[in-house]
């Protein structure tokens, strides 16, 4: 079995930890999760008997956005961080950097210790969400130092393309899914709606960080189309600074007079019970998603979903077959699927059934494991070849 040391930047539970969780499990006997923060995450981790340790007490304060001065200032920093992680990695196999600051750390051990760099790559890298001088970082470290990239769909390996990353590197492995965590007993469902006060509603539920790009204000707009009977769940919360936008959702709600049919509900552990309260799941990122998490736990959950038309999701639904498409920002647009799913439940309920079915066969978490342990063992075996031609090398030269 290879000894993998996994490093993450975050200590909260987004999606590309929520996705490292499920990758890590198999090699809980081999393997260390080494976090750049503290948090939620590490106790997750801790629940599945997973090893983590975090590496850091220093907030690493460079963002996406960041200057190439806040990134040197940033670097000079984390210097003790990127001497542990040296020293850690000569345990291990092969390092697996999980985002793009643990890209950053990742690729100088893997310079100093001579171990294989393997990047998963959660983002799409635009312009739109990160500076220059970020995404140049990035594709520069994984061109030189991966021996692989994991991209998380099709658009995200062709905005790294784009962005000048080798495409003979690249391989496309979807996020994995276990269909059997989104069964639950149907009777709770009705004391869920009645908890929260929505039993004789037609509940749209929305899944995601409260962010601007994410689009919950889109939701909020496309609400004031439809009946006074539809209402709207808000499940996650805010992460990286962006608190004041929790505010203007507030507030957009307060001036549309909504207060009675938008829930704010914040973090849940465990988003399945409140996905099967829902009639309908939607997705309204205005900017491309790289994957679309929530997307397929939709699926699972045999909820008809909406999805915004780019990134990702493209991939992921089939317009009208597996759900609904709609182009980006348009709340318009939105409302009218929204009311049309509501008058037509036997045609929500058939697409909802097939988007289950599609679901359970893509994105299988152990077919999806199955397809990284095949490529981590090429990059090891790569790798153990190559120091085997080296060492042969110096034999012959001496």
């Amino acid at each position: 079995m290879m000894k993998i040391l996994f490093l993450d930047q975050s200590g909260k539970p987004g999606g590309a930890e929520l996705c490292l969780l499920d990758i890590a499990k198999p090699y809980r006997d081999n393997c260390l999760v080494g976090l750049f923060a503290d948090g939620a995450f590490k106790q997750l981790l801790e629940q599945q008997q997973i090893p983590v340790q975090v590496l850091t007490d220093r907030a690493i304060k460079v963002s996406k956005e960041s200057s190439l001065m806040q990134g040197l200032s940033s670097f000079r920093q984390i210097t003790p961080l990127i001497s542990k992680v040296i020293k850690i990695s000569r345990d291990y196999d092969l390092i697996y950097a999980n985002t793009q600051k643990a890209l950053v750390v990742g690729a100088i051990a893997s310079f100093f210790t001579n171990r294989p760099l393997v990047y998963h790559l959660h983002d799409i890298l635009s312009l739109e969400h990160f500076s220059k001088i970020n995404r140049q970082i990035a594709v520069t470290l994984a061109n030189r130092f991966a021996s692989l990239v994991i991209a998380n769909s099709q658009a995200t390996k062709i905005a790294f393309i784009e962005a000048g990353g080798k495409p003979e590197i690249t391989k496309v492995v979807y996020n994995g899914f276990t269909p059997k965590a989104y069964d639950i007993d149907e009777s709770k469902i009705y004391y869920i709606r009645q908890n929260l006060g929505v039993d004789r509603q037609f509940v749209i539920g929305h899944f995601s960080r409260l962010s601007p790009w994410k689009g919950q204000h889109i939701l909020i707009e496309a609400l004031t189309h439809c009946p006074e009977n539809v209402t709207a769940i808000l499940v996650g919360d805010a992460l990286f600074g962006e608190g004041d936008y929790v505010q203007q959702l507030h507030k957009q709600v307060a001036n549309l007079g909504l207060e009675k049919r938008v829930k704010f509900l914040g973090f849940q552990g465990n988003i399945v019970p409140l996905m099967k309260a829902c009639d309908l799941i939607t997705h309204t990122s205005i900017s491309p998603e790289p994957f679309g998490r929530v997307i397929v736990e939709a699926m699972l959950c045999r909820k008809p979903v909406i999805a915004a038309q780019a990134g990702g999701a493209i991939e992921l639904v089939e317009h009208q077959k597996t759900g609904w498409l709609v182009t980006p920002g348009n709340s318009l647009e939105l409302a009218e699927i929204i009311n049309h799913c509501r008058q037509h439940p036997e045609l929500c309920e058939t697409i909802a059934q097939q988007g289950q079915i599609v679901a359970s066969q893509r994105f299988d978490l152990t077919t999806i494991n199955q397809q990284i342990s095949q490529l981590l063992i090429g990059v090891i075996s790569c790798g153990n070849e190559k120091k085997r031609l080296g060492k042969e090398f110096l034999t012959a030269d001496e």
